[in-house]
Formats: structure tokens, C-alpha cells, sequence
């Protein structure tokens, strides 16, 4: 098992906080979706769903448990950090549903831009922005997006690693901002994770309540030693094996099952809480790259099954597994905290696949997030 400094906001940390925070999705957004709340529109955590009025594909489909009429193979576009759910769903997926899945993870942003600007098809899209969907896959390439999941940013390094016996939440900043430190994080041209970092670092030198955690001077010694290694989150863990890196910004699910020590960051700067005031605060931090601005905000996942989807059926099936207990307890699993139910923007709903309405909460908004 990883070592854990600071651990209050685990999975189990933000999971109590978030449940606490309130009863249903509609008031109280992103943290009224998790773990029990069953609001208007959900079909329950059964997976059932009404299969009345589904295209079947003739010879090439073939009949689920459900069913529903599903293509014999399908494609997923997705982020690198939804790798280790994905990854370990794929076979359970395949046996149940005789489906042969593909999978390609790399940073959302450059994901989304497979089927926006490549001319890609793909049956399922996975990005660990959901706005990325919202604002450049809608309305050309897609018709409905849900919220499906969240996350937290961490720091996570090697036992060996320069300050490692002294680094805590209490004084991360102090030993990332050392001489010869090296920190990597992915590209924010790229991946969300990547602009998260940036913003991690940047909400550290924002007030929230009255206080931050150190002044801008610190800030900019953190960006000094601050590194672009590689174009995604998924090879950073290999480089900080190997010492090329000290430490690294990237999700705490990733840090909780990697095996590799890591630090949990305060909740003002890890992006990990759907409330109001949070997101008044996230939204100081504002990242510019190549690829467009990316303004601070409650990290949430967004899934669809673009326009362009070959196989439409067997996404929308992929999506309601991650929306029903099996695909929530790979989450969970591995360290994501799964909205439950999933949200689909309302006005959207009649756009949204019946099986995965039957398992959704259609939404204005959610909590601070516009939809």
C-alpha cells in the first residue's frame, strides 16, 4: 500500500464530506450525487432499463442480457487517468456483453480532438473535464454528455525522493520550492491534468477565507522547478521511478494505487469540492496553453457517446455499466468517487440513449457547475 501524508482528503475523506454536505444532486451539485442519493430520473443502481423503441444491428449485433441489439465491437476514446478503471473493467465488460473492446488513453483534450479535428470515430469518449465535451464536442460531434465520476489532485514522489522524510500537507510547498527539486505534470495543452497542476500551484498563492498557503514569490519558484516530461499522466509514474523526476501533480486516484508514497493537498487547491464558495475560489486560477484557456473549477468526468459512434448501441452500454454497481466498485476500487446517479444536462435528456436515462438525473445544473 502507497504511504499517505495528509490524508484527510482520501477517497474516505472526500466520500464522509461529501455525503455530509447534503441529500439531493439538484441543491447541493456535485457532492449530493455520490454514494446513496437517487434523484428524479434515476432508474436506480440495477442497470435495468427498457429496451422498447432500440435499433438492433441485424447479423452484426449481437443480444444482451438486456436485450438491447449490441455491435460485436466497439472504440473508446479516453483520458490517461481513466486507464486504470477502464482497464480493469474491459474483460468483465467483454465476457458479460460479448463485445470486443478497443481502447486508446491519452490526455482528454487531445482525445476530444481525435474525432473534432481528426475525423476519428469513436464510440465512447471519457474525459476527466466534462467541459471539454460541453464546449468543443457539442453540438458538431455529439448530442448529450453525462457527469459520471470525480477526483482530486495529489503529489506523489519516491521514498528516496529529496525531502521525502520531511514533506507533509502541512509544508509540501517548502520542500517542492528547494534547489534541484524537479516536478514534473503533464502537458496542459493536452490534459486536464496537466492545467489542474498549474492551477493546484496557483490557488496556493489565492486567499480563500482570509488566508493561502504561501505568497506569490513561492508560487513562482514552484513553476521554476516545474517540468513537462511527456504529453500525458500516464508516463509520469515511470519517470519518477526511474529519478528523472522528484515529484510529480497528478489525480489522487492515480497516487492511491500506484504504490508509490504521496501527499493529499489541501481542499482549497485540489479542485475536489463542488460547492459554491470552492468554485468562486477555483475560478481565480486560469491557465493558458496552445490549445485554448482553461478557467478553475470542481473536477468532474464527463462520458458521451459521440454522433460519430460506428457502434452506438455498445457505447450507450459502456456507459450505463459505469453508471450501475459493477462499474461504480471499479471505481471506487480504484480511488475515483462515482456520481451516483449519473447527471445528464436537462436539456439534453431526450437526446440521451433510454438505457442510460433509465439510470441518469437530469439537470440544470450541478451545484456550482453549469451543465
Amino acid at each position: 500500500m502507497p504511504k499517505q501524508r495528509g490524508g484527510r482528503n482520501g477517497p474516505t475523506g472526500r466520500r464522509s464530506f461529501l455525503t455530509a454536505a447534503g441529500s439531493t444532486a439538484a441543491s447541493l451539485g456535485l457532492a449530493g450525487c455520490l454514494a446513496g442519493a437517487n434523484g428524479d430520473g434515476s432508474g436506480g443502481s440495477t442497470g435495468t432499463f427498457a429496451s422498447d423503441g432500440m435499433d438492433t444491428e441485424g447479423d452484426d449485433a449481437t443480444i444482451g442480457s438486456s436485450g438491447m441489439g449490441l455491435e460485436d465491437s466497439m472504440t473508446i476514446f479516453h483520458a490517461g487517468s481513466l486507464a486504470p478503471p477502464f482497464s480493469e473493467a474491459e474483460p468483465l465488460f467483454e465476457e458479460e456483453y460479448g463485445v470486443d473492446v478497443t481502447r486508446e488513453a491519452q490526455g482528454s483534450v487531445a482525445s476530444a480532438q481525435k474525432i473534432t479535428q481528426q475525423g476519428r470515430s469513436a464510440d465512447v469518449l471519457g474525459v476527466s473535464d466534462f467541459r471539454l465535451i460541453r464546449d468543443r464536442v457539442l453540438p458538431e460531434f455529439g448530442d448529450w454528455y453525462a457527469i459520471f465520476t470525480t477526483n482530486s489532485m495529489s503529489i506523489q514522489y519516491r521514498e528516496d525522493s529529496p525531502g521525502a522524510d520531511e514533506i507533509s500537507q502541512d509544508n509540501w510547498w517548502e520542500i517542492l520550492t528547494r534547489d534541484g527539486i524537479t516536478i514534473g505534470h503533464s502537458d496542459p495543452a493536452v490534459d486536464p491534468g496537466g492545467y489542474r497542476a498549474v492551477m493546484t500551484q496557483q490557488l496556493g498563492a489565492e486567499a480563500f477565507e482570509g488566508q493561502r498557503l504561501y505568497d506569490d514569490a513561492t508560487y513562482r519558484q514552484l513553476r521554476e522547478n516545474s517540468v513537462v516530461p511527456t504529453g500525458t499522466e500516464t508516463n509520469l509514474e515511470g519517470q519518477l521511478k526511474s529519478g528523472e523526476l522528484d515529484y510529480v501533480f497528478y489525480y489522487q486516484s492515480i497516487s492511491a494505487s500506484s504504490g508509490l508514497p504521496y501527499v493529499d493537498l489541501q481542499p482549497e487547491v485540489d479542485l475536489s469540492r463542488a460547492t459554491g464558495a470552492y468554485a468562486e475560489h477555483y475560478a481565480k486560477a486560469e491557465v493558458e496553453t496552445d490549445s485554448g484557456t482553461f478557467t478553475g473549477a470542481p473536477i468532474a468526468y464527463g462520458i458521451t457517446v459521440p454522433n460519430v459512434a460506428e457502434s452506438p448501441n455498445a457505447g450507450a452500454k459502456w456507459v450505463e455499466y459505469f453508471a450501475t454497481d459493477p462499474g461504480r466498485a471499479v471505481l471506487e476500487e480504484l480511488g475515483l468517487v462515482p456520481v451516483d446517479p449519473i447527471v445528464v444536462p436537462a436539456a439534453s435528456e431526450d437526446a440521451v440513449p433510454e438505457n442510460v436515462m433509465s439510470v441518469a438525473s437530469a439537470q440544470e445544473t450541478l451545484g456550482p457547475l453549469e451543465l
